[in-house]
């Protein structure tokens, strides 16, 4: 794909926008734990998940959901500042889950991102806290993969494959990636 394909816009239904958030909550949410564990007293990444999931069983998208999506981002960086890594990708993990009723039309590499990055950072905050354990990671890997349904894998497929850089992260974004990206009968 080209600069000029970049431009080009995607078709999205809401009913597709509610299923690709729905999914980005199942991966985000096994990481809510580690971060309530370490930051008990931050309700923010719990509220983007809970707003994001009314979101998904039918609801609006609402101003709340993207300010609780902010709000999540804002713990992760106050966790980071208190070396809680492990927090941080968590909280990180659940703000993308909210951002990913905001996936934009447009046909840029970085869009897979509103889909995929919530598995990247759970996945990544599993395997810090497993001691930094890469194995953990592309264990959950597989898992998002497994959750990923035939509307999640379609939306994602209309945009071009996830960027290079972002660290392990962006490791983990491009392994799930390019594994929904295989045909069904490969994965």
């Amino acid at each position: 794909m080209n600069a000029a394909d970049e431009d080009m816009t995607i078709e999205l239904s809401m009913a597709e926008l509610r299923e690709v958030t729905r999914y980005a909550v199942a991966c985000a949410e096994p990481a809510l734990a580690i971060f309530e564990r370490d930051c008990p007293d931050d309700p923010r990444p719990r509220a983007v998940l809970d707003e994001a999931r009314r979101f998904a069983a039918g609801g609006k998208r609402t101003k709340a959901l993207r300010v609780t999506a902010l709000e999540a981002h804002r713990a992760a960086r106050a966790a980071a500042e208190m070396r809680y890594e492990v927090a941080a990708d968590a909280a990180r993990a659940a703000g993308h889950a909210g951002a990913a009723a905001y996936l934009h039309p447009l046909a840029k590499a970085t869009q897979g991102g509103h889909i995929l990055m919530s598995a990247a950072h759970a996945a990544r905050a599993l395997e810090l806290d497993a001691g930094d354990d890469r194995n953990v990671g592309d264990e959950y890997i597989e898992k998002a993969t497994g959750l990923a349904s035939t509307i999640v894998v379609s939306v994602l497929t209309r945009y071009p494959p996830a960027p290079s850089g972002r660290g392990r992260v962006g490791d983990l974004w491009r392994k799930l990636d390019a594994s929904l990206r295989q045909p069904a009968t490969d994965r």
